[in-house]
């Protein structure tokens, strides 16, 4: 195959790519003729059209990051990566295999492959990440949950947004209610339970079983003060008449193992500070849930027989 004046220096191409991904167009004006390029992307060789004008420049699988730049070119001018795609740029650790991608609404929606084509008249301003152009962080969470079709992992993706911190339940609220009504029930109802003041999918667990305990009213995610108002911690559940403390908590369910020894660790204080507390693992709500109301019945009998200590729930 003759190479033309690109074989002269082959890590041009590369250069000029982006993550290994580069138009056709771009190729041309590189003059790598169209025979070269059919002929290294038949089987066996070393590049691949990865979508429609669109090459891979190497023939293993592409990650999700070729397939999001791939994604972009495709789409052209104004695209930007949305749903869980956009997701993963913002540090999320979430990829459904397909690249959701928002587009102005006069052009023509294309969804080929692994690309899904949305065109919208609510085009945001582009937030860059990495040098790649994304929705914005709430619409991005709420285009991805929107696509969701059970309760749980809808819940899992906005959680975990919530739990660092990244976004409210009013900006959410707000950004769902712009847009359309197509697949926003569970995310609605997501919200509910979060503005509930309800973290995580073991958390929403929890309280459906504490409904079922037939115990006293339950406060979730509150500050607990000791009798001078410095915090002690803001356990999961808590009953406040007899001062019980119910700690939802595996490692699987946090970030890192730091944020697991701070959970122990805040465990240790409770206990310091004369409160019961109920440790449960979040597969035990869902694998032996009459034990775990039996665990909540004796912890809750136990914090009624001693006196109550000096601290107070105090709402976030």
């Amino acid at each position: 195959m003759r190479r033309g004046e690109w074989g002269r220096d082959p890590d041009q191409i590369y250069r000029a790519s982006t993550s290994g991904v580069i138009r056709t167009s771009e190729l041309a004006r590189l003059k790598v003729s169209n025979s070269a390029v059919h002929g290294r992307c038949r089987a066996g060789g070393p590049w691949q059209r990865i979508l429609p004008g669109v090459i891979l420049l190497g023939n293993g699988q592409p990650t999700p990051r070729q397939r999001a730049v791939a994604a972009l070119m495709f789409s052209g001018d104004g695209a930007m990566l949305t749903g869980r795609s956009a997701l993963s740029e913002y540090g999320y650790r979430t990829n459904s295999g397909e690249v959701q991608v928002l587009i102005p609404i006069h052009r023509r929606a294309q969804s080929v492959g692994f690309v899904v084509a949305e065109r919208t008249i609510r085009l945001p301003e582009p937030e860059m990440r990495h040098g790649v152009r994304c929705a914005p962080l709430a619409r991005a969470l709420l285009d991805a949950a929107r696509r969701c079709k059970a309760l749980d992992p809808t819940r899992s993706l906005i959680a975990e947004v919530i739990q660092r911190g990244d976004a409210s339940v009013r900006e959410l609220s707000k950004e769902l209610d712009a847009g359309s009504c197509r697949g926003s029930a569970l995310p609605r109802a997501v919200l509910r339970e979060v503005n509930a003041n309800l973290h995580s999918v073991p958390e929403i667990e929890a309280r459906e079983l504490w409904r079922r305990s037939g115990l006293p009213d339950m406060l979730f995610n509150r500050e607990i003060r000791d009798a001078d108002g410095k915090l002690i911690a803001i356990p999961d559940g808590w009953i406040d008449s007899v001062a019980f403390a119910w700690d939802i908590d595996s490692l699987e369910w946090h970030l890192s193992p730091t944020d697991y020894k701070r959970t122990v660790e805040r465990r240790t204080r409770m206990q310091n500070a004369g409160i019961i507390v109920l440790p449960t693992v979040p597969s035990a709500l869902r694998t032996d849930p009459a034990r775990v109301i039996d665990d909540l019945r004796r912890h809750y009998a136990l914090a009624c027989s001693r006196p109550r200590p000096q601290v107070s729930a105090v709402a976030r």
